[in-house]
């Protein structure tokens, strides 16, 4: 097993280093033919009177799965055993289903929501002036090989998001998987247009809102 240790504002000392090869090796122990690499990311926030949040972050690529879990505390020992425990639950819980496959073949298809496209809205900010974030702080890359939804939704329940991006194996176009706020799970899915809309960004802002309030 691949364990790569990373971290933001901290330095990664002998210490902190034997601890999370301890702890995280204890959780992934009894998984070790489904693990492939293990990513701990560690940070904490810049200015720790603000925000004294010290985070666990922790990756797992199991046979093209991804399983993730992350935690925070004031104590970054605290926040590793938290992220330990939970990343040992997503893995026992990915096992289980795995198995659960096997023995009982395809899982029946879940009911999942399509978004309507919502009116075209002409002035979404009014006298506002549009502020972009002053920095991209992090870019994530992964795999997105073809999927089902019901294989989307599982993976959105290992990743320990509110929201899964992945591509739909039935149609070829990029779909998001994610929790509604009263329960259930919806997807968005993109509408074909003729010719060029001048609109995109206002349409795609009203989904926006429209997925967070649904």
């Amino acid at each position: 097993m691949k364990l790569v240790i990373q971290g933001k504002n901290i330095e990664i000392t002998d210490a902190i280093r034997d601890y999370v090869n301890q702890k995280i090796e204890k959780a992934v122990n009894h998984f070790q033919n489904l693990t492939m690499e293990v990513d701990v990311h560690l940070s904490v926030a810049r200015n720790p009177r603000i925000n004294p949040k010290q985070t666990a972050e922790v990756t797992i690529y199991a046979n093209g799965t991804i399983i993730r879990a992350e935690e925070s505390s004031e104590n970054l020992y605290a926040s590793i055993d938290l992220v330990a425990d939970k990343i040992a639950r997503q893995l026992r819980k990915y096992k289980e289903k795995r198995n659960h496959k096997k023995n009982h073949g395809k899982p029946k298809e879940i009911e999942a929501e399509v978004l309507n496209e919502p009116p075209v809205v002409e002035d979404l900010i009014g006298d506002r002036t549009p502020e972009l974030p002053a920095e991209v702080v992090r870019t994530k890359y992964f795999a997105m090989p073809p999927m089902t939804i019901e294989e989307a939704l599982e993976q959105l329940q290992l990743v320990d998001h509110d929201f899964y991006m992945f591509c739909n194996s039935e149609t070829g176009e990029i779909n998001v998987i994610y929790e509604r706020n009263h329960g259930g799970y919806g997807v968005l899915q993109p509408r074909k247009t003729n010719g060029n809309n001048s609109n995109g960004a206002s349409r795609e802002s009203g989904t926006k809102s429209q997925a967070a309030n649904a």
